[in-house]
């Protein structure tokens, strides 16, 4: 691949280009794209679980004064057949889920397209449902692939019979809850239809693909869609494109020439797009009386909906992580009456990863080892499941960097003997890790501007991750400019296209755009006047066939139990990550600090939980489903070490946005231990699990 380019902003702790609009309110998040004649849109959800409706009264709602129309499945535009049934909207009578949409309000207001909603009358043929996850759910079966392209199942070696021959074993079950990825700005749609033009105020995480399905839906051509979101509060995985986008281009479609609005409550959220699929997982590890692992297996059950398969690669990270013989993975799904599981904060590797790195705890313990050294003795020289050497990988110096910065060693490891004031003090460590993706099909553009400014433009966009600054301080190396030299442009469908903000692969799919081009107009124009044009795209990295290319990191934690009330507390935590050359360190250390504290929650607070009777969550909101506030985080930090790897891309740089999260629960977890006695292997680590 193409050397690196000359580091001279990249580095550099710039300030967020966009912060100042966002703190002051100026910066438009979708619903803020709103003209005095927008109408408003509240869809009416299906009560049952499963079932089929079988009649529809919307007399009332329709004589509602301000109702502008109401969409049903006998009216609502016929949409192009297609393979995601998810976005089928209006499309038959029958119900897959409690909370599916099955008609909606478009009015002059939302009190009143809500209260219209209201009005409409369905009755329902219902039949039985399963909503439920457990290991022997009737009808598991093994996709064809795991999220994206996975294998579903591997075996290398005689686990089996290396685990029957191991001088020491453990063999034990984790589970995680459904969680639903909340971030503060809810999904929301403002769509406006222009003739046979569409025009989407949207938040969303990745435009372009937005424009590319909404087209094909609708029958439209790309170039007849545009989708505007220049800033997006969070997404999470959960930003993609769901029926509420769909709809939204409904309403707007029944009422020519008024842009609709669409902004998803907070309850609707739980319903509508997507969440973590609850897993069950059964980790059997065996070793030599030296420690060193002989075998690992790595069994999961989770489950997708009956509408729509999901599989989440949960045991995927299993695969690579730690140096044994001996290895099998194996998922399997139960496909249930539920909403369709989606993408979240590092799908697979956070559950996964959750319940190998607590099995590890066990195992070093079951060894006589301490855990940090049992880590390091099981170390692979390369790659177990693909055999190619690491691009890089400072797992080891992350480790020991951290037990200096923590204080691990003047850790007693005997747990509950450290009481303090009637609290329980623990600690403990896991590991992390992220695959190194770069995504085709972005492209870039470099504009010569008079003053000797450039317009860079790609449809990124930035989730709050701080794409705005780190792409313009990579333009500017690419260029040999200044920042302030930089005029970038995202998150517009109109611009050239950009792969999704998903996979920790932003900076590096974009990023290698941005590099190309500014490559390609320097050999083009080495003297550039004013209105010179050059373009690139992502290119093929070839490297990728020659190397294993991941993030890691070492997640430390600190924890109090109380003794009598089983209050779990969690005063500390450190991150030390190894992802290539840091872009911008302030935004860096936000993403880092963002995902820890997200496995902090995972840890300690989130749990959809299902009420099986009616087949819905029910804790549908921030009063009952629990996410880490200030309060939960007291001391939290991310360092990094050094790392150049000039393999991955030509910034050097690796993911960050998820690996953050990846081991935070595990280390929550393993410490929680450590202060107790108690192993509790069931998220959340709610107080009455350690009262048994």
């Amino acid at each position: 691949m193409t050397g690196l380019i000359e580091p001279k902003s990249i580095g550099a702790p710039l300030e967020r280009l966009e912060g100042h609009a966002k703190v002051t309110g100026t910066a438009p998040y979708a619903a803020e794209h709103l003209a005095a004649d927008t109408a408003h849109l509240h869809p009416v959800q299906a009560t049952v679980a499963r079932g089929r409706i079988t009649g529809m009264d919307t007399t009332a709602a329709e004589a509602l004064d301000g109702v502008l129309a109401v969409l049903t499945p006998g009216n609502a535009p016929r949409l192009a057949p297609g393979d995601d049934p998810e976005l089928a909207v209006l499309a038959s009578d029958e119900v897959a889920y409690r909370g599916q949409i099955i008609a909606a309000a478009v009015a002059e207001t939302t009190e009143i397209a809500r209260q219209a909603a209201d009005l409409v009358r369905v009755s329902y043929a219902e039949l039985p449902h399963d909503v439920e996850l457990r290991a022997d759910s009737a009808g598991l079966y093994a996709p064809e692939v795991v999220n994206p392209t996975y294998p579903t199942d591997t075996t290398e070696g005689d686990p089996d019979g290396a685990l029957a021959a191991a001088a020491v074993t453990v063999d034990r079950t984790y589970t995680t809850p459904m969680e639903h990825n909340n971030p503060m700005e809810p999904h929301a749609t403002v769509a406006l239809w222009a003739r046979d033009t569409l025009t989407l105020y949207e938040s969303t995480q990745w435009p372009h693909g937005v424009r590319d399905t909404i087209a094909r839906l609708f029958g439209l051509a790309t170039d007849q869609v545009r989708v505007i979101a220049p800033y997006v509060g969070g997404g999470f995985g959960s930003k993609t494109i769901h029926a509420n986008t769909v709809l939204a281009a409904m309403g707007a479609r029944a009422v020519p020439g008024r842009p609709v609005s669409f902004a998803l409550t907070r309850q609707q959220m739980f319903s509508l797009v997507g969440y973590r699929t609850p897993t069950i997982q059964r980790i059997r590890l065996g070793a030599g009386a030296d420690g060193r692992l002989t075998a690992i297996a790595h069994d999961v059950v989770e489950q997708t909906a009956r509408l729509k398969e999901f599989a989440e690669q949960t045991a995927v990270a299993t695969r690579s992580m730690y140096a044994a013989p001996n290895r099998r993975t194996t998922h399997r799904l139960a496909a249930l009456d539920v909403p369709a599981p989606t993408w979240m904060r590092a799908p697979g590797e956070c559950p996964g990863m959750f319940a190998l790195e607590c099995a590890m705890d066990e195992m070093a313990i079951a060894c006589g080892l301490d855990p940090i050294e049992f880590r390091v003795r099981n170390e692979p020289e390369i790659d177990p499941e693909t055999g190619l050497p690491f691009s890089s990988r400072n797992l080891i110096r992350c480790l020991r960097e951290g037990a200096d910065r923590f204080g691990w060693r003047r850790r007693d490891p005997t747990p509950g003997v450290r009481r303090e004031d009637g609290w329980l003090l623990g600690t403990g460590v896991a590991a992390s890790t992220f695959p190194v993706f770069r995504l085709p099909g972005s492209a870039a553009t470099v504009r010569r501007l008079a003053g000797g400014r450039y317009r860079v433009q790609i449809d990124a966009v930035d989730i709050g991750t701080g794409a705005w600054t780190s792409l313009a301080q990579i333009a500017a190396d690419a260029l040999d400019v200044p920042p302030d030299a930089v005029d970038l442009r995202i998150g517009d469908s109109a611009l050239p296209p950009g792969s999704v903000a998903g996979g920790s692969s932003g900076t590096t799919s974009w990023g290698s755009a941005i590099v190309d081009a500014a490559r390609t107009f320097r050999e083009k124009f080495p003297d550039p006047e004013e209105g010179d044009e050059a373009g690139g795209a992502t290119p093929d990295n070839p490297d990728l066939e020659r190397f294993a290319m991941h993030a890691y990191g070492a997640q430390f934690a600190a924890v109090r139990v109380h003794a009598d009330t089983g209050e779990v507390r969690v005063p500390r935590m450190l991150g030390v990550f190894a992802a290539g050359r840091i872009i911008n360190p302030r935004t860096a250390r936000s993403q880092f600090i963002g995902g820890m504290t997200m496995g902090l929650s995972m840890a300690l607070h989130e749990d959809s939980v299902m009420d099986v009777r009616f087949g819905q969550v029910a804790n549908h909101d921030f009063a009952g489903y629990h996410i880490a506030s200030n309060a939960d985080v007291r001391s939290i930090d991310a360092i990094w070490i050094e790392e150049e790897d000039p393999h991955v891309n030509p910034m050097g740089s690796k993911g960050i946005g998820e690996i953050g999260i990846v081991g935070a629960a595990a280390a929550v977890a393993n410490a929680a231990y450590h202060a107790t006695g108690v192993r509790v292997r069931d998220l959340p680590l709610t107080p009455e699990k350690f009262l048994r």
